[in-house]
């Protein structure tokens, strides 16, 4: 059964005949129901100084179930810069199982033993993983826990294996030529450290070494970013009335994200210079994380008091705490410095509904940065809930002439 109302369809109609889609001169769903939701006039009316980008694609399929795309787009501006926080680290997975396979050494794969070591001061080095049911050290296990928690340790192991200069460079080549990942997260540290990289061990379960790697330094050359946002910052506990660098941050372009993601979900659709060059067994275990909730890990049990079952899922959730059954929702969120991010496939397996929805807003009224006043809470998340949910309630009444077979994204927890 069709669990939400449906949006009035007259208002829609209208709205749908009123909306261009200039670029393709076809008629524009995204920017309708935008218009045709109340809840979202307050966004409509400031959406350049909430920095508001949508990108949407509708999902359509043939006889034999081959997916066919429409994308469409609202207020979509690579100029206009947002920090895309833990997004980042979607792109960082898909390159780590990437490398392992060109690698093609025998015996290593997502689930050896990788030992971090520190190479320069300052760095980490990580011999055991408390959060791994054998305490040891994977790519797959950090893998889990970047879809799950969003783990910025797991992140930055992660970073350190493939280096600066592998993740552009393989950037570039999938097409995502100004897309930036240059530094860790979470933890201070300059350009000139960003640019260092741990040695890495790989080693079987019986302690044979596997693979080892130097420490690697990045001679990269970044395209030039020039975002300075704001009124001021807090910088040592103090205000500093001036606009704040994101100059040096990472930076990848949401339409960017949207095609890495449809890249996951459908590589068969996708030309084979932008597909991630993954085995079937990397899509299925990618797929898997990334539709996760934290309490269908088996090792740690996460306290779902604390750690919230839905919030990692805000196109559909927002700051929510229980998911709904039959909605799978396969993404990556991000949020820091007042910026929301998510990045989803939404598939209802019930009522046969797919769709692939990315957006990104500011919440930071007061333009101060790291003051921790952002508003996530009143602004950020319910705008990211009633879109997701806006979207699916038109996808429930919008008619296709073939049902999606939907059981290849269905994964056993």
């Amino acid at each position: 059964m069709r669990k939400y109302l449906l949006l009035p369809v007259l208002l829609l109609q209208v709205q749908l005949l009123q909306a261009q889609d200039w670029n393709t001169g076809k008629e524009n769903p995204l920017e309708a129901i935008l218009k045709a939701n109340p809840a979202f006039e307050n966004i409509l009316r400031n959406k350049d100084s909430f920095r508001v980008q949508i990108v949407y694609t509708e999902i359509n399929r043939k006889r034999n179930n081959k997916p066919l795309f429409k994308e469409y787009s609202y207020n979509l501006n690579n100029s206009v810069y947002f920090y895309p926080a833990s997004t980042v680290k979607m792109p960082i997975t898909l390159l780590a199982l990437e490398k392992l396979n060109e690698l093609n050494i025998p015996g290593l794969d997502m689930n050896s033993t990788m030992i971090t070591d520190s190479s320069a001061p300052d760095e980490d080095y990580v011999y055991n993983q408390p959060q791994a049911s054998d305490g040891r050290p994977t790519v797959a296990n950090y893998i889990r826990q970047i879809f799950l928690v969003s783990s910025n340790d797991a992140y930055n192991r992660l970073y350190e294996f493939l280096g600066q200069e592998y993740i552009q460079r393989k950037l570039r080549e999938k097409g995502y030529p100004d897309a930036i990942i240059r530094h860790r997260l979470q933890i201070s540290r300059t350009p000139e450290q960003n640019a260092v990289t741990n040695a890495i061990r790989f080693y079987d379960t019986s302690g044979y070494l596997l693979y080892s790697q130097p420490a690697q330094t990045s001679k990269t050359v970044y395209p030039a970013v020039d975002a300075s946002l704001g009124k001021g910052y807090y910088s040592n506990g103090k205000l500093v009335n001036n606009p704040f660098s994101f100059n040096q941050k990472n930076r990848v372009y949401l339409q960017d994200f949207h095609h890495m993601l449809q890249a996951v979900m459908f590589p068969e659709a996708t030309p084979k210079k932008k597909r991630f060059q993954l085995k079937e067994a990397d899509y299925k275990f990618i797929r898997k994380w990334m539709g996760a909730y934290p309490e269908e890990l088996d090792f740690p049990k996460y306290d779902t008091g604390t750690t919230i079952t839905a919030d990692n899922k805000a196109l559909f959730y927002g700051a929510g705490k229980k998911a709904e059954t039959q909605i799978r929702i396969f993404n990556k969120i991000g949020g820091a410095y007042g910026f929301l991010v998510d990045v989803a496939y939404v598939m209802d397996i019930e009522n046969k509904v797919e769709f692939l929805l990315s957006a990104t807003i500011s919440c930071n009224s007061d333009g101060i940065y790291n003051d921790d006043r952002y508003d996530y809470e009143t602004l950020g998340y319910p705008f990211l809930k009633e879109l997701g949910r806006a979207v699916h309630r038109y996808e429930l009444q919008r008619k296709r002439r073939y049902l999606p077979d939907l059981q290849s994204f269905v994964m056993q927890y």
